[in-house]
């Protein structure tokens, strides 16, 4: 067992489950979050000053004494690579052995969406340091179907009859927690990280209409009907491309992939759409009626 181990997106959905995890196995962690505020107090935990993950110097104080380092992609933005590259020298600088990252779910350098091709471009980064390490691809999030749809019960975008594998928050904890205790034996591995069923869109607003109690549906965009109706929302340019991209992965199939990860390394099944809005009400709670 790893004696320290660098957390960074501790004070998020992710990270912050996987050092809840490593503190209930006893591991000293260093918790890494854009506010320490919102730091969770664990036992054995220290709370690490801020640390952009483009200031090296201030990354290379904060996982300083870690042995492993747990990193959480960077937000979306221009300079995404730039930052995962400067945080894992400063890893590297600080005396870290070992990363695990988590990744996304067809990283490639010719990607459909957009955003995962900074995945891609990261595992090589990672991969040329000689570094033990590991990669978590995960799929989309369970969390993501709620979310996308409207405040009028409709989830727009180009996905067509394409399939989506997502995933709980708390199975991607449980994966990435087994790696981190697990150690060498994970050492090179890749594992793509989704649940046990593969979704259309119109299938996951059948489920969000169950939970709702009311009707939500899905209704097919084009790539330009996409880019029109996400115009008014003056977000960047980069940024909507990543949105819509992410909806087109669906319809190509590259988000289709059914992987056995979270079963064979936690020995329990990923949790279902159905499941996850049962107990997760607070997902949906725009949608209801």
């Amino acid at each position: 067992m790893p004696s320290v181990i660098a957390v960074t997106g501790a004070s998020g959905r992710v990270g912050g489950r996987v050092a809840r995890r490593l503190a209930d196995r006893g591991v000293k962690t260093r918790l890494l979050g854009r506010d320490p505020a919102r730091l969770p107090d664990l036992p054995g935990a220290v709370r690490a000053a801020p640390a952009p993950y483009g200031d090296g110097e201030a990354m290379r104080r904060a996982v300083d004494g870690a042995d492993t380092l747990f990193l959480v992609s960077a937000h979306e933005g221009p300079d995404r690579i730039q930052d995962h590259r400067t945080a894992i020298d400063a890893a590297l600088a600080a005396g870290v052995g070992r990363i695990v990252y988590l990744s996304f779910l067809g990283a490639a350098p010719q990607a459909t969406f957009t955003f995962a091709r900074d995945h891609w471009h990261t595992e090589r980064y990672i991969e040329a340091r000689d570094v033990p390490h590991t990669f978590l691809r995960d799929s989309w999030y369970l969390a993501g179907f709620a979310a996308m749809a409207g405040a009028d019960g409709v989830i727009r975008g180009p996905a067509g009859d394409g399939r989506v594998a997502a995933v709980a928050h708390e199975d991607i904890a449980d994966v990435a927690a087994a790696v981190l205790l697990g150690g060498s034996e994970h050492d090179g591995a890749a594992y793509d990280v989704t649940g046990e069923e593969a979704l259309t869109l119109a299938e996951a607003a059948e489920e969000l209409s169950r939970a709702a109690g009311r009707p939500v549906r899905y209704v097919a965009e084009t790539p330009a009907e996409a880019y029109a109706s996400r115009a008014a929302l003056g977000a960047e340019h980069w940024e909507v491309t990543g949105w819509v991209t992410s909806y087109q992965a669906i319809a190509t199939g590259e988000m289709g992939t059914v992987a056995d990860t979270v079963r064979r390394l936690t020995g329990h099944a990923p949790a279902t759409l159905r499941a996850y809005l049962a107990a997760h009400p607070r997902s949906y709670a725009h949608l209801l009626p």
